[in-house]
């Protein structure tokens, strides 16, 4: 097998060679870091990447493998992880100019059971300044771009993600999401991205764990290797309140395999969430893939449940949350720290108690409104984004255009079926769902009850086989 098919080869397929002797783990290794040297000019998608840590322990997974050791089920398979995540002995900056040389004594419990399940950390991937923005760039490391065209962004904030998973830079990545953050750039990249159900995989990075809103979900090419990866990601720990005393889960993985069919399932579709403006070529696309469901057995009709737009509440809630981590910190760096990162910060001391109490009451009406659908409906599907993905110059304040209307700024605009789940906690995937005259991917979003992971990593898995993507390649000219 070649380098490049090495590298763009499934975890799950990958996991099992290398169980059965048939690759080394030391070749994945090597394959995919000599990817990352001819591919990372082009796209900027690593912090930092750990080839002497990541050699010496393919060399401990091989041994293993020889020895006839127990294996974990991602043993041997090569792993970028978000540069928000702490990983032990390895540089962690959060993108910032301020822990440029913060190196964690310890792993992040995401990151621990990842190892624990044999996975090889390859490198720290790129994103904006601590995640706060749709964009990835930041004053340490410059622009991330799209592998799919280099002069567009690759979304964000886990674009570093990304950007690596669709140029197969390492078959898993990890990212976080607080408002879209690891659907965006998946939907904008044209790989999987899921955001489990709150409490799920728990979040020890995290400073507030009551209200908490953000999450650390699996990015892949497939939706096989996203349930093999969240299998190993989920279950409770003490650092996460959210994640105590959850009834144990179906097994993830074997339900990403898609066994069976969709028959008996009712599906709802939307164009719209909170907005009024889709791509042509987007909503034709979103139609187009609708068919694959109903072509795998399930009942399909438009559903247009009770809903309240969530960007009035999400703003408050995280702004004010920047204006508590970040405003001494902002004072301290100036122009060091990200100008956007600056200005929301600064906009975040302008929202009053009032006006945080009023966010999180509304929280609770708008998770009651998404998980009454469930009554009439097994799971929605969306658009993940309203259009393909946005220039690398686009400043994430201003209007972006949708078919030649100038309309609102990429938050209101661009992805507002992504961040009222971050505000629900209910699970979400989004899906590859066919490409535009110019070549770059567009996505629809599958989402369920809360705690209905298995059923929508069913769906998704039964889409993928409808409608395969994996066989296509980002050229990076």
């Amino acid at each position: 097998m070649d380098r490049d098919d090495l590298c763009f080869l499934p975890a799950i397929k990958l996991a099992a060679a290398i169980r059965n002797k048939e690759i080394k783990a030391m070749e994945a290794v090597n394959a995919v870091l000599s990817r990352i040297e001819d591919v990372e000019p082009y796209l900027n998608s690593f912090v930092t990447v750990c080839a002497d840590e990541a050699r010496a322990d393919a060399k401990l997974a091989d041994e293993a493998v020889a020895s006839g050791s127990t294996l974990g089920p991602l043993h041997g398979v090569p792993l970028g992880v978000k540069d928000l995540l702490n990983t032990k002995g390895v540089r962690t900056t959060f993108c910032s100019r301020a822990y440029a040389r913060n190196i964690p004594d310890d792993d992040c419990v995401v990151m621990a059971r990842l190892r624990a399940a044999g996975a090889i950390l390859i490198g720290k991937t790129t994103s904006p300044e601590f995640g706060h923005m749709p964009m990835t760039e930041a004053p340490l490391f410059g622009k991330t771009k799209n592998p799919w065209d280099l002069k567009r962004s690759p979304g964000g904030s886990s674009g570093g993600a990304g950007a690596a998973g669709a140029a197969g830079l390492a078959p898993l990545h990890v990212g976080t999401d607080a408002g879209g953050s690891i659907r965006i750039p998946a939907a904008a990249c044209g790989i999987v991205g899921m955001k489990q159900s709150l409490g799920r995989v728990p979040h020890d990075m995290s400073a507030e764990t009551f209200g908490l809103f953000s999450f650390i979900g699996p990015m892949t090419r497939t939706v096989a290797d996203t349930g093999l990866m969240l299998q190993s990601m989920v279950g409770p720990d003490p650092s996460d309140i959210h994640s105590l005393g959850r009834l144990p889960l179906e097994n993830l993985a074997k339900a990403a395999l898609g066994e069976g069919d969709l028959s008996g399932v009712r599906i709802g579709w939307r164009f719209y969430l909170g907005n009024n403006l889709i791509d042509p070529q987007t909503r034709h696309l979103f139609e187009a893939a609708l068919v694959a469901f109903e072509e795998q057995g399930a009942d399909l009709f438009p559903y247009e449940g009770a809903f309240t737009p969530t960007l009035p509440i999400w703003q408050p809630i995280i702004f004010s949350s920047f204006a508590i981590r970040f405003n001494e910190m902002a004072k301290k760096m100036g122009d060091d720290m990200s100008e956007t990162l600056r200005y929301w910060t600064e906009r975040g001391t302008q929202f009053s108690a009032v006006d945080l109490q009023k966010a999180m009451q509304t929280r609770t009406k708008v998770f009651r409104e998404v998980q009454s659908w469930f009554d009439e409906v097994d799971l929605v599907v969306t658009p993940t984004l309203t259009r393909p993905a946005l220039l690398l110059d686009q400043d994430p304040r201003e209007p972006i255009e949708i078919d030649g209307t100038i309309t609102d700024q990429p938050r209101a605009s661009w992805y507002p079926y992504t961040h009222p789940f971050n505000m629900t906690g209910h699970p979400a995937i989004t899906l590859p769902s066919g490409f535009t005259d110019n070549g770059l991917p567009v996505a629809l979003q599958i989402v369920g009850p809360l705690f209905a992971d298995g059923r929508v990593l069913h769906a998704a898995a039964c889409f993928e086989r409808a409608r395969p993507w994996s066989d296509r390649r980002p050229a990076m000219t």
